[in-house]
């Protein structure tokens, strides 16, 4: 079970949504692949996902979040696993 939960946990990283404050775990894989877990009822919490007003599994990403974990990136907080 421990390498399960390594598998699925390890290496995530708190990432907050510069936009609504929102907080996720993220860790990135390389620089187009990022895994990201919600602490939270995204529909509830993220006011982007909210707005598109459906089912949250058809939504790709929440813009604002993309750019903040992206931010999060280049300014040396979140690191890309595989450099």
């Amino acid at each position: 079970m421990s390498e399960r939960r390594e598998f699925l946990e390890g290496g995530l990283r708190p990432v907050e949504c510069l936009a609504c404050g929102n907080r996720v775990l993220v860790k990135k894989h390389s620089l187009r692949h990022t895994s990201v877990q919600w602490t939270s009822d995204a529909a509830l919490s993220c006011p982007e996902f909210a707005a598109a007003g459906r089912d949250t599994a058809l939504i790709a990403t929440c813009l604002a979040l993309r750019d903040s974990i992206e931010r999060a990136v280049r300014d040396g907080v979140l690191e890309v696993a595989d450099g």
